[in-house]
Formats: C-alpha cells, structure tokens, sequence
C-alpha cells in the first residue's frame, strides 16, 4: 500500500510528484530544495542557509508522517558546487547527530530553481 504524503510545511511539488511517499513501513522523500514553504522564498543566500532551510523541510515530512531523523537510513545530496561540501558537511551532521545515515553527495550543472543544494532521503521504521 503506497500513500502519498502533502503538507504545507514543505515546498509543494513544481511537477508530477509527490512531496513524499509512505509504503509500509518506509517513507520515500522527494529531492527538497531551500525553499521556504511558508514565506515561497528561496533561501538560497549562503550554502548554511539553504542546507538548513532544506533540512527544516524533511523534518517537517518525517514528522508530518510518524517519523524521526533516527529513521532516517539513506540521503542523496546533490550540490551546485563540491566547493560547498564542508560548509553544507557541517550543517548536515549536526542535524544528524546519532547515527547518520548512508548517503553520496555529487556536484551536479543544475538543480530546479537554480538552487544550490537539493537532499532527498528514506526513512524506514523497524
């Protein structure tokens, strides 16, 4: 049984997809850029600004769900710029301070809106 999940603290979707989706026990979701749900402003000023801003909005999805950051088992980043993978590393590990989950970040030419970092995650409750 597969549930798509919408809230409003989270961009909405700018194409056919779902913010997220809820199969079973696992929870897929979508790539979230820097933008600000609440305000629709990019949040793209610094890479500590975005990666938080992006962070902020998987946290409102896991919770919306059911689910914690410790559920958390797999990220993609994909950064505009591998210049920025210190700063965004620091951001990152201390929103995941247990055990982090597995992960790759790639530089890629474009991300949607021109933004500078984009994460999607899975979560699975066991």
């Amino acid at each position: 049984m597969k549930k798509a999940i919408s809230i409003e603290g989270a961009p909405a979707p700018i194409g056919p997809y779902s913010q997220a989706i809820l199969a079973n026990n696992s929870l897929y979701i979508s790539g979230q850029i820097p933008l600000n749900p609440f305000t629709e402003k990019l949040m793209n000023g610094s890479i500590e600004e975005a990666t938080t801003q992006v962070l902020e909005n998987i946290q409102n999805l896991l919770t919306a769900s059911g689910f914690e950051k410790k559920d958390v088992v797999k990220c993609s980043i994909f950064l505009k710029d591998m210049n920025d993978f210190a700063k965004m590393n620091a951001i990152y590990a201390s929103f995941f301070d247990s055990i982090p989950p597995a992960r790759e970040t790639v530089q890629v030419a474009k991300l949607p809106l021109d933004v500078c970092i984009e994460i999607s995650c899975i979560a699975i409750k066991g």
